[in-house]
């Protein structure tokens, strides 16, 4: 995992975007086609602006996302698809986007998704780490073993405090308790993955995953082992880190 510090949250969020563009339109060159993953979330705020105006052909990638809150319309506030519609899909009209729908029966919207994302192989997967080092959202413990793509978890009390914390719910219990997830083996199978985590709150969860073990406790730890993974930090979020 090569780790870059860069001293601005835009600053991060564009050199991320530049590298992960980077990477697509090499897929692109290579097979005429590309499949990515895209994260949410605040975090992904400046990356995602950033890459929307990079100079992909949009129309040849197709796009799945991480994760989606079970029991939520893809009208209110929270919705992850509702964020990636209107800050990316809407924007670059890529070749496909597959959503997510929390609404469905989980296990079988688990399966419908498991069966697609099967039949592609990510290029680029962009995520983040969460304040409990979540990935995507495996929350701590993380199943590090199950090779189902897309698995039903239930969302600990850091992360539901961190929702509420970045104002997408109005209170805690208003903020689902279960969520569909990619799960963690499905992440792990991109060619290459662009982690982006700018803020000090996130710092504990960065020193965590960067120097210590890999174990399902940390899960975004898992990047340490992946062969073509790129974390950018800030100076808040690299602040607990050693460096030289």
């Amino acid at each position: 995992m090569e780790v870059s510090i860069i001293d601005t949250k835009a600053a991060l969020g564009a050199e991320a975007a530049r590298k992960g563009a980077m990477l697509i339109s090499l897929a692109l060159q290579e097979k005429g086609s590309a499949n990515i993953i895209l994260a949410t979330g605040a975090s992904q705020f400046e990356m995602l602006s950033e890459l929307v105006k990079a100079g992909v052909d949009w129309s040849k990638v197709t796009v799945f996302h991480l994760d989606e809150y079970i029991g939520i319309p893809d009208t209110h506030p929270a919705s992850f698809r509702k964020y990636l519609k209107e800050r990316f899909v809407e924007l670059v009209k890529p070749a496909a986007f597959h959503a997510i729908n929390g609404e469905n029966d989980p296990e079988t919207e688990c399966r419908r998704l498991g069966a697609i994302i099967s039949e592609h192989q990510i290029d680029v997967a962009f995520v983040g780490i969460g304040e409990n080092a979540h990935l995507a959202f495996n929350d701590p413990p993380a199943n590090f073993q199950t090779t189902q793509p897309y698995i039903v978890v239930d969302l600990d009390l850091v992360c539901r405090q961190q929702q509420l914390g970045e104002g997408w719910f109005p209170s805690l219990e208003a903020v689902p308790e279960r969520a569909i997830s990619m799960s963690v083996k499905q992440i792990m199978k991109s060619k290459a993955i662009i982690c982006t985590v700018p803020d000090a709150r996130k710092s504990v969860a960065v020193q965590k995953a960067v120097e210590g073990e890999v174990v399902p406790e940390v899960p975004a730890s898992i990047l340490q082992t992946h062969p073509h993974a790129w974390l950018y930090l800030d100076q808040g979020s690299a602040s607990l880190m050693k460096q030289e």
